[in-house]
């Protein structure tokens, strides 16, 4: 952070990164993209039943408030001016579904996240009324398969079991949004007066938004039954939505009157924070889950192994959408979190990598993490997490150096798919996001890819899109988008160290474990609310041996100390 005698002279921006883990509020300056201070708070995740994933909304918008506030009392620390922040931009987590009342600004159910797989009924409800349940019927339009992944059918499942989103829909009160609906609502106003939009890259993530007329689709929202009314107006990633009103969680009334005037979801804020803006450039995000972006231009390019097509940016009301090619990992991050809070093998997530460097190696051992059933390019909700080829040698360090290898087989096999969609295979991989600053991960990833790997000196790159985006947005106007300016912003390169023939030897044994990961589950109703858990067709007695043999297992490796 910049020494505590520093005045910053000129515009400044800030940033609201709304993740899945964590919020964060980071405020750059507007003509270098250095980052001068933030802060972070973690988000609580809620795990009511098998599959199913919440959130709070109040908690997440206190998280904001509570960001916001700490920074701008860290900045004023700095001797540096707050009234220099001239624009704020909204990043957020996608997918994940908030219904509220407008009338009283409260939310009317919890947050479904993205990772929930409750719907998984949902879908094969709605596949049934699709000419030969084919999952990627409205794939032309929305550049999306059908999937509990997206906003359509956690709002249908919202509707048809919550009496009250049900009840306020009726009268007219309900407002559905992503993460970046509800803040900016909340920030401009809520009850009063509050701002309901979103941006194109948000809405492409919804099933009911058409890619090609960047319009919501009155066609979808028929055949997912779900109301217009309540959906928000669909805006620019870049221009002045509202202006920051005063908040009671606010103490000093900090950034009252701000223009909120960049919004974009966190994966497409990282590609812009990359500075992705031509062709066939990529970047890869190692967040809770891992996506691959890369820019297709002007217009969309549908997939055929497995990618998802999505809006890349918008940055001005006059500009033209361009658009990216996606490979979506579910789980990437949160198999760190997983082996600290599940297994207890570690008690800092910075404590994998020393784990893994201490053996270099997974010594045969293979870890699938397919929590949430497998994304890209599979598709396949079916699958569950697996670890396999264990020995008795096999010890916590080897599962720890699996896990991050498991992420870096994820990365690789949304590459391989992307090079065969565009023809023209990656020479290097541009990273970022939380995990890049594990040195093993980023070695490993290049060790499996043999490309080098480029990582930005500064990783909130996320962060650092949805600031450039409000701060060239017209009516703001302080940040130029030409990445020369961005001096501050220096890069880190790994280069490949093992052989490519050995590189594809683990690959391939990879893979083969992926094979044994699916197939494991099925989605069966379990009463008359449509409720939906997962289960599989093995006995009962299966089950509890199972839970006997991993508890025990579990207390096993977390006391081994090699």
């Amino acid at each position: 952070m910049a020494a505590s005698n520093r005045v910053i002279l000129g515009p400044l921006v800030g940033a609201i990164d709304q993740g899945t883990s964590s919020t964060r509020f980071l405020v750059f300056n507007a003509k270098t993209a250095e980052l001068l201070s933030h802060h972070q708070v973690e988000i609580k995740q809620k795990f009511p039943k098998e599959g199913w994933v919440e959130q709070d909304p109040k908690e997440i918008l206190q998280s904001v408030y509570e960001c916001v506030e700490k920074t701008c009392e860290k900045l004023t620390q700095l001797n540096i001016d707050i009234t220099n922040i001239k624009a704020i931009g909204v990043s957020n987590q996608r997918e994940t579904t908030v219904v509220w009342d407008k009338t009283t600004g409260e939310p009317l159910y919890n947050a479904v996240v993205w990772l929930d797989l409750r719907t998984q009924s949902t879908v094969e409800r709605l596949l049934k009324r699709i000419p030969g349940k084919n999952k990627n019927f409205f794939k032309s339009r929305t550049g999306l398969p059908l999937s509990t992944y997206f906003s359509a059918v956690k709002i249908r499942w919202l509707l048809d079991n919550v009496e009250e989103i049900r009840h306020a829909v009726s009268e007219g009160r309900a407002m559905f949004g992503t993460v970046d609906s509800w803040i900016i609502w909340s920030l401009t106003g809520a009850k009063n007066g509050g701002v309901h939009c979103t941006d194109v890259t948000n809405a492409s993530r919804t099933m009911l938004f058409n890619i090609h007329t960047l319009e919501w689709d009155t066609e979808l929202c028929q055949f997912f039954d779900i109301p217009m009314e309540l959906l928000p107006k669909v805006r620019s990633s870049s221009e002045i939505y509202g202006l920051m009103k005063i908040c009671p969680s606010l103490k000093s009334g900090a950034l009252t009157g701000v223009p909120i005037s960049g919004c974009l979801g966190d994966q497409s804020a990282a590609l812009v924070g990359q500075m992705c803006f031509q062709d066939g450039q990529a970047k890869n995000t190692y967040g809770t889950g891992c996506f691959l972006l890369c820019n297709t231009g002007s217009k969309p390019v549908l997939s055929e192994h497995g990618l998802l097509t999505t809006v890349a940016y918008k940055l001005g009301r006059d500009k033209p959408a361009c658009y990216a090619l996606e490979g979506s990992v579910a789980i990437a991050g949160a198999v760190v979190r997983w082996l600290r809070d599940n297994l207890g093998i570690v008690k800092t997530t910075e404590e994998v990598e020393k784990l893994a460097a201490e053996v270099g190696t997974s010594y045969g051992c293979y870890f699938v993490p397919a929590f949430s059933g497998l994304y890209a390019p599979y598709w396949e909700p079916s699958a569950r997490g697996i670890i396999c080829g264990l020995t008795q040698f096999t010890n916590r360090n080897h599962i720890a150096f699996a896990a991050l290898e498991a992420v870096c087989f994820q990365t690789r096999e949304i590459l391989d798919a992307m090079n065969k969609d565009c023809g023209i295979p990656l020479n290097q991989l541009q990273v970022d996001g939380g995990m890049t600053s594990n040195k093993i991960l980023m070695q490993l990833q290049a060790d499996i890819l043999c490309i080098p790997v480029v990582k930005p000196s500064m990783p909130e790159t996320t962060a650092l899109g949805a600031a450039m985006a409000a701060g060239a947005a017209e009516g703001v106007g302080v940040w130029s988008l030409n990445p020369g300016d961005l001096t501050a912003v220096t890069c880190e390169r790994f280069e490949p160290q093992i052989n490519p023939e050995e590189s594809e030897f683990r690959y391939a044994r990879w893979k083969k474990a992926v094979m044994k990961s699916m197939g494991w589950e099925s989605a069966e109703p379990t009463n008359g609310n449509g409720d939906c858990s997962i289960f599989c067709s093995l006995p009962l007695g299966f089950y509890i041996v199972s839970s006997m043999v991993l508890l025990i297992g579990a207390k096993y490796i977390s006391g081994l100390n090699k």
